[in-house]
């Protein structure tokens, strides 16, 4: 049997996590109520935002584009996982009722691509959030371009994208609802300094189409790093509600809630 531990990681991970926290909660204010719903999300962070999602009802799929990070979902909740490319997935037409695009869509070439295929296989009336980030050439991106947090890097083939960015990609298929930015300058600052800390622990580590990886086994070789790091996560939650102070800033993340354009099959 494997260590606890490492069987939980991804768990233990988003307990101590402010992103991670805050990237589930916008998430599922824009998804709603899921009870009764048919429902993917795709990039699923490693297992546990599909994990949590599928906690909060409905009956779920999950989909991912590299074989580590479905491993990584498949391990937490068993069953229908997919591993999918940038242009094409096997699930059927009108399927979905909802759709979470978390973190993908900068990972792929193909986004013009991914989107017709999301047309075809949401249902009419059904509606899709999107998880990115959001373009800001700030000082904070500056300091992470000069430390090499890049964004090929972090397995990104664009730094992100802006709301005008996504209307036109959605444009004819689908129509924006809503829409905002979160996560400012201290909560992304913070999350610079740990994965510069990460990134010199794990110098030469196994890297992905979805950047660096963090796996069972980090988390056991680690293990004392993290519980440090645990004792300090009050000071680092604390650090990121100074968030709030930044009133009118724009946030490193954008989130968006559109409604499919499709009329009623017959």
């Amino acid at each position: 049997m494997r260590d606890k531990t490492e069987q939980n990681w991804p768990i233990l991970l988003f307990s101590k996590s402010v992103l991670k926290q805050r990237k589930y909660k916008e998430v599922t204010d824009f998804l709603g109520d899921t009870k009764g719903l048919h429902c993917l999300d795709i990039g699923s962070d490693n297992g546990v935002i599909s994990y949590l999602l599928r906690k909060r009802g409905g009956t779920w799929k999950s989909a991912d584009l590299d074989e580590h990070t479905v491993t990584s979902i498949r391990g937490l909740v068993k069953d229908n996982v997919f591993q999918i490319n940038g242009r094409q997935t096997p699930f059927a037409d009108n399927e979905f009722d909802r759709v979470a695009i978390v973190d993908f869509l900068e990972h792929i070439e193909t986004d013009e691509e991914f989107a017709k295929e999301l047309f075809r296989i949401i249902k009419p009336g059904g509606e899709l959030v999107i998880n990115v980030p959001h373009i800001k050439n700030s000082l904070l991106r500056k300091f992470r371009l000069a430390i090499g947090q890049t964004d090929e890097k972090h397995g990104h083939v664009r730094p992100g994208y802006t709301v005008d960015d996504l209307v036109s990609l959605l444009m004819g298929k689908f129509k924006l609802v809503t829409h905002r930015t979160y996560s400012k300058f201290f909560s992304e600052g913070i999350d610079t300094l740990m994965t510069l800390a990460l990134d010199l622990l794990k110098r030469g580590g196994e890297t992905s189409q979805k950047g660096r990886i963090v796996t069972g086994k980090d988390m056991k070789r680690y293990q004392k790093m993290f519980g440090i790091y645990s004792l300090i996560y009050p000071v680092v939650w604390f650090a990121s509600k100074l968030d709030t102070l930044l009133v009118g800033a724009s946030g490193y993340m954008l989130i968006v809630k559109a409604k499919i354009d499709k009329e009623p099959t017959r």
